[in-house]
């Protein structure tokens, strides 16, 4: 998780392109399509109030012994943004651990300060714990219990302090199998000196926070007790606030995009209310829109984005399907996503 940021191409003018040969412009053309898809994380207000809320929980669990360490869980819609803002953070804190403590433990072995899983539909106690192993390469035979004794050797010996666990949802499914899930999920926290950092969608109503009981016996739910649920805010233009918040992302956004023919407010002015729209501000769909936006202006030459051309973009269905009712309140003066000018004092007569 610790690895290097990725470097922006160049914006070259058309004239530049021209000038270059075949293969030249090949390699410029799939160094800008690989940029574009890859833009991110931006420190949007979500992302920054997330990041501060699992520090908090973090780098508060300094616990002695076997104390167990309280969880975080972000559990919010999807097409938010959350697995990137969490991998961000898990990024954040690799290098700040490796630059406090050293590349290795002082037996000598390589430090490895979070791991991160991401989970499949069909994954159960057994390959939670294979997937962790594969995570240090270590091998992934036998039985439940002999996996998760291979995987605390790893843990101990490189220092893992903190482990990521991402589309946690695909672990619920009946409601029994959700109390057993529960259960090994308790059994990690106390086995692993490590934060565990859950990630998924509708993890509250699927019954893991709960271990299967009904609403009215949560009170006896330890892994909720232990657990500190987590969300992210779709961004929004129903005040001024939020349109602020939408057109400074994207100005960010504009500003990392790499076509020769952009231009200042390109985005942030000229397709504020289309981009809002056609994303409903949900992050994932946005950045989506955008890049295949970006790979159709570098394919067609077009070199920019604008109306015509991203109204030939395809977006998710659940983007396009409330993209109607968006684009006709915004038509019809009833929302916009452009902020109020701000007003500067009236001066007084002398």
């Amino acid at each position: 998780m610790g690895g290097s940021d990725r470097m922006q191409p160049e914006i070259l003018t058309r004239a530049q392109m021209a000038e270059l040969s075949r293969g030249e412009l090949l390699r410029h053309n799939d160094r800008r399509k690989v940029w574009h898809a890859n833009i991110g994380p931006i420190r949007t207000p979500q992302l920054c109030s997330l990041h501060d809320d699992l520090a908090e929980i973090v780098e508060s669990n300094r616990h002695d012994g076997d104390k167990t360490k309280p969880a975080a869980l972000v559990d919010a819609y999807p097409g938010l943004g959350k697995s990137t803002a969490v991998r961000d953070y898990g990024r954040t804190y690799y290098r700040e651990q490796v630059a406090l403590r050293g590349e290795t433990t002082p037996a000598g072995d390589r430090r490895v300060p979070v791991i991160y899983i991401a989970l499949t539909g069909n994954t159960r106690i057994r390959g939670l714990n294979a997937a962790i192993c594969r995570f240090y390469g270590l091998p992934d035979s036998g039985n439940a219990d002999v996996l998760a004794e291979r995987a605390v050797d790893a843990v101990l010996s490189m220092k893992t302090s903190v482990f990521i666990i991402d589309d946690i949802h695909f672990l619920a499914g009946l409601r029994s199998d959700s109390m057993r899930m529960a259960n090994h999920l308790k059994f990690l926290s106390n086995v692993f000196p490590v934060t565990l950092i859950y990630v998924g969608v509708g993890v509250r109503q699927r019954g893991i926070l709960s271990e299967g009981f009904s609403p009215k016996q949560t009170l006896f739910a330890q892994f909720g007790r232990r657990t500190t649920a987590l969300n992210l805010r779709p961004f929004q233009i129903e005040d001024d606030a939020g349109r602020h918040e939408w057109r400074t992302l994207l100005k960010t956004i504009e500003q990392q995009l790499v076509l020769a023919d952009k231009y200042p407010g390109m985005l942030a002015d000229d397709l504020s209310d289309e981009l809002y729209a056609r994303s409903t501000g949900h992050f994932a769909s946005l950045m989506a829109l955008i890049n295949r936006g970006c790979l159709r202006a570098i394919r067609s030459g077009h070199e920019r984005l604008d109306k015509d051309l991203m109204d030939r973009v395809n977006n998710d269905a659940a983007a396009e399907e409330a993209r109607k009712d968006l684009i006709a309140a915004i038509e019809a003066g009833l929302l916009t996503s452009r902020p109020s000018p701000l007003r500067r004092p009236m001066r007084r007569s002398a």
